[in-house]
């Protein structure tokens, strides 16, 4: 008990502090903002209390967290700049005491992130940004496919909204506008990687009872950088892009290095890859492809060096967004892998299809309800995540929702068939 109190107050001064720096941060935009010619500093962010309990069994409260996202931003003309920061204290881990190994406390229960924190400049007719960045190259609904650059916290695997979910890349970007066309170029010195948790975590992608040893991330050496271009152009109303990106993979592979025993490790890839998007009238069609060569995949080929083949892929997505309902809209896509040189013991197909359902509504003018089923088209494996969203005012939101994932323990939903939660989210934005 004494513990549990402990705990609590840690985290209620956590809070509290976050709060008064979101307030301080909110007071000191009201002096700024209004003076934008004088090279002011602007700020802003926002503040947010997330709950989520898994009904699932053994039932237990998965999230209690309070985050508080501040940014500032100013300079002139040649030079602008950017600091933001995320800091977060998650009280789950005093309510469900004990239901969590220490090391997956130790993980989350506070954490301070430091989100985009960079400088612009121009040389010539070059754009340069140096510093934390979000480097977006594709955006889908639901799943990530041509984002190829993002690292991404995933130990909320896939249910944050994609602003939350990303990690930002130290980088160097330049970019040179030439009519409709857009060139970039990009160097990441000290690559971020996917944040996937501590064994015995809510959405650890091992099966509970492996056994894990500590994560090995590259060095930082020249070889282990990563770098890429893309070039995009507007052709007759078609949005079309393609780039090349060479990296250490951002998600790991799980190296099979004794009985049961397992340890993260990146590899070094190449991906080739594009996309599209066309207005029809109020109708917008989207798609991504892109091929990466240097993956490994775990296999139950026992003669198979640390259980993995080498499995070169094709993934590809092609959307439509539809206005329909309300002010809503439904969004229909399609997906798939293709595995080249497929190995039958990794347990997939060898094209890996799959479809999603995104319909969205006004209910009232403050009330909106939106529904989104993603499956796989080869076997029973699902997510589905109705909720409602009460947007009170412009700073205030409030969301009740429900997560449902379903399936066999290999899929990639259905591995957390036991993971089944109900949440609401408060956020104040300033």
């Amino acid at each position: 008990m004494d513990s549990f109190n402990s705990t609590l107050g840690r985290f209620a001064l956590a809070f509290s502090t976050l709060a008064f720096c979101g307030v301080a941060t909110a007071a000191d935009a009201d002096l700024d903002l209004d003076d934008t010619s004088t090279g002011a500093v602007k700020t802003g962010g926002h503040l947010q209390f997330d709950m989520a309990r898994t009904y699932a069994s053994p039932e237990h409260w998965s999230m209690a967290r309070a985050r508080a996202e501040v940014a500032a931003q100013g300079g002139g003309e040649s030079l602008k700049w950017k600091v933001s920061g995320r800091a977060d204290a998650d009280a789950v881990f005093a309510i469900d005491s004990g239901f969590y190994p220490d090391a997956v406390r130790r993980d989350q229960q506070y954490q301070f992130d430091l989100r985009e924190t960079f400088v612009d400049f121009s040389t010539g007719e070059v754009d340069v940004r140096i510093g934390r960045q979000h480097i977006v190259w594709g955006e889908m609904v639901g799943l990530f496919f041509a984002d190829v650059v993002s690292a991404r916290d995933l130990r909320s695997f896939y249910l944050p909204d994609f602003e939350q979910l990303r990690i930002p890349q130290w980088a160097a970007r330049a970019e040179y506008y030439f009519g409709d066309t857009h060139a970039e170029l990009v160097w990441i010195p000290v690559p971020s990687y996917d944040k996937i948790g501590k064994p015995g975590s809510e959405f650890y992608p091992l099966p509970k009872g492996a056994n894990v040893r500590g994560e090995v991330k590259p060095d930082s050496s020249l070889g282990n950088t990563n770098w890429g271009g893309r070039l995009s152009r507007l052709v007759g109303g078609w949005d079309l892009s393609g780039f090349y990106y060479r990296s250490m993979d951002v998600a790991p592979t799980f190296y099979v290095v004794g009985i049961n025993e397992f340890q993260p490790r990146h590899e070094r890839i190449a991906q080739l890859g594009g996309t599209f998007a066309k207005d029809f009238g109020d109708l917008v069609l989207k798609g991504e492809v892109v091929h990466s060569r240097g993956r490994k995949f775990n296999t139950n080929n026992l003669m198979a060096p640390n259980g993995l083949v080498d499995q070169d892929t094709l993934d590809y997505v092609v959307g439509v967004d539809i206005p329909a309902f309300r002010d809503g809209r439904v969004n229909l896509q399609y997906f798939a892998r293709r595995t080249f040189d497929h190995d039958a013991g990794t347990g997939l197909d060898r094209t890996e299809g799959g479809a999603s359902i995104l319909l969205r509504s006004a209910v009232t003018r403050s009330w909106e309800a939106e529904a989104l089923l993603v499956s796989m088209l080869n076997r029973t494996d699902y997510m589905f995540r109705p909720k409602v969203t009460w947007s009170a005012s412009r700073s205030w939101r409030l969301v009740f929702g429900v997560d449902v994932l379903g399936g066999k323990p290999t899929g990639l939903f259905g591995r957390y068939d036991d993971r089944d939660r109900i949440y609401t989210e408060a956020r104040w934005s300033f």
